[in-house]
């Protein structure tokens, strides 16, 4: 399997945030980080049933398309009252597709969905959740690899914070009384699901 290093990695994503944040991480070993959205990459669809096999469709398809190594993130929030949901379908929850206008994203939307379900079976409701991060590099000749992340938390109802994205504002992790859009930035992508996965992945590719 090949190894990265320095030079340009394709993220395959068209989320700033998530570019943001998988930048930060790379950055202290030498990375060049461009998104699939500023080379006008298209989205490929997400057919997949886990999380896997999403980060491996983006991946794939940005590193084929670009001509360099690419590395995806699939990422979301399970619920355990909820029988893990959204899970692989958190941004589905978030599709705006009721109303005339572009395509986008309503997060809010989505979060108060799933506190309308836990609401829907009572006060004393479990309201432990997680989330789960999956990375997938590919490399144009088609060698792949894989590394999954995982934090664990509480669903938190009203939302709460402006530092984060998705379902951040809902989400305090364990043994925390903030929600992930509270935290620091820096703290936050210290012990995030995200950093979780980065952890295993800078230990296989930059070998520490």
């Amino acid at each position: 399997m090949p190894r990265l290093g320095t030079g340009t990695l394709v993220i395959a994503t068209h989320n700033a945030g998530k570019l943001r944040e998988i930048s930060a991480l790379l950055e202290l070993y030498g990375v060049d980080c461009i998104s699939a959205g500023s080379l006008g990459l298209p989205e490929p669809a997400e057919t997949g049933t886990t999380f896997v096999e999403n980060a491996l469709i983006k991946a794939r398809a940005a590193a084929e398309a670009a001509q360099l190594p690419a590395l995806a993130d699939d990422s979301g929030l399970s619920v355990a009252a909820l029988d893990g949901r959204p899970g692989v379908y958190t941004a589905d929850w978030a599709e705006r597709q009721w109303f005339e206008g572009p395509a986008g994203r309503d997060w809010y939307m989505a979060m108060g969905k799933v506190e309308g379900m836990l609401c829907e079976q009572g006060a004393d409701v479990d309201r432990s959740c997680w989330f789960s991060c999956v990375l997938a590099i590919a490399w144009p000749g088609g060698e792949s690899a894989v590394y999954e992340g995982r934090i664990d938390g509480v669903f938190s109802w009203p939302p709460r914070g402006v530092m984060g994205f998705g379902y951040d504002p809902v989400f305090v992790p364990e043994g925390r009384t903030q929600t992930f859009a509270e935290i620091d930035p820096e703290e936050k992508h210290r012990i995030s699901h995200r950093a979780d996965a980065f952890a295993k992945l800078v230990a296989e590719q930059f070998g520490g």
